[in-house]
């Protein structure tokens, strides 16, 4: 059973805080006023991966109950193959040949 993903990520979203910090360092070297400002960029995009890490999957899981789920998800992996196996060893269909 496959769940969908929502893509947390959009496109061309960067999620680096190193050229805000970088930002905030360069107006602490100029004695600059926009400190403020940039301060506030860094707070609203770390408070943006906090978000996406809430709503990240399983993070609600513990890592013993992910570990679990994950070793299910091999065993079923495993069986499918099995099955996938045992289904083309026992008959051979017919595939047409494209024309």
């Amino acid at each position: 059973m496959a769940v969908a993903q929502p893509k947390l990520e959009k496109e061309g979203d960067d999620c680096s805080l190193l050229p805000l910090v970088h930002d905030i360092i360069k107006c602490m070297d100029k004695d600059n006023q926009d400190v403020h400002q940039e301060l506030a960029k860094l707070k609203v995009k770390i408070q943006e991966a906090r978000e996406q890490i809430s709503n990240m999957p399983g993070i609600d899981s513990s890592p013993s109950e992910q570990q679990h789920q994950l070793a299910t998800l091999r065993e079923q992996v495993h069986t499918k193959n099995q099955l996938l196996q045992k289904y083309k060893s026992l008959c051979m269909f017919d595939v047409p040949k494209a024309s």
